[in-house]
């Protein structure tokens, strides 16, 4: 659907359906199979993969492998996607920025989430449970996915925190000005029972 107009469709499945990653699954046993007998390591989540290889020049041929094996499937790499980076400048795969000091959310995926808090926390709304509830609910979602034990997420959750607490004041008083925040301190936004994304990263991790 373009702009509210179906229209017919003829090649590839509709963004966001369900029976997308089945069937990049199925199709790309293929690529992995190949990938594994040309004794190349790699991660791949349905239509997203890496290849991980020790110089540039193994980079280079796995890059002309992926490519000819895509092409007996009559498949493509996106062009946006797919570059040789080094590790120590880092990777973007399914949401984490990746690199040789750390790993933490990638800077699409906290505007994104820092999108869904916007449309939750719009001034014209009313502060109330209900919020705080839609509130929980986004931030233990993104939480649980972006707190694994190997990412460095601590810092980032935190200065989300304080970002999200700005938006509920903005959103009490309809407006923004510093002296909100001592009208509306963080004790008495803790006591409505919005969660904190730090303490819950720390719970996580310490499963």
């Amino acid at each position: 659907m373009e702009d509210g107009v179906l229209k017919p469709t003829n090649i590839g499945t509709p963004q966001g359906g369900v029976i997308s990653p089945l069937l990049a699954n199925i199709v790309l046993n293929y690529l992995d199979w190949q990938l594994q007998a040309h004794g190349f390591r790699f991660s791949r989540y349905a239509d997203d993969f890496v290849v991980m290889c020790k110089t540039r020049r193994q980079a280079e041929k796995a890059l002309a492998l992926v490519k000819r094996i895509l092409q007996d499937l009559e498949l493509e790499l996106s062009p946006e996607k797919t570059k040789i980076t080094r590790f120590v400048d880092g990777i973007e795969f399914l949401g984490f920025f990746i690199s040789s000091r750390s790993a933490r959310m990638r800077a699409k995926s906290e505007e994104k989430f820092k999108n869904k808090i916007r449309e939750i926390t719009k001034r014209s709304h009313n502060l109330d449970a209900v919020v705080v509830e839609k509130l929980n609910r986004m931030i233990r979602g993104t939480v649980n996915y972006f707190c694994p034990p190997f990412a460095m997420t601590l810092k980032q959750f935190t200065k989300l925190d304080g970002w999200i607490r700005k938006r509920i004041r903005c959103m009490k008083y309809k407006r923004i000005w510093e002296t909100d925040n001592r009208r509306m301190k963080n004790k008495y936004i803790d006591r409505l029972g919005l969660l904190r994304c730090r303490d819950l990263c720390l719970a996580v991790k310490e499963r």
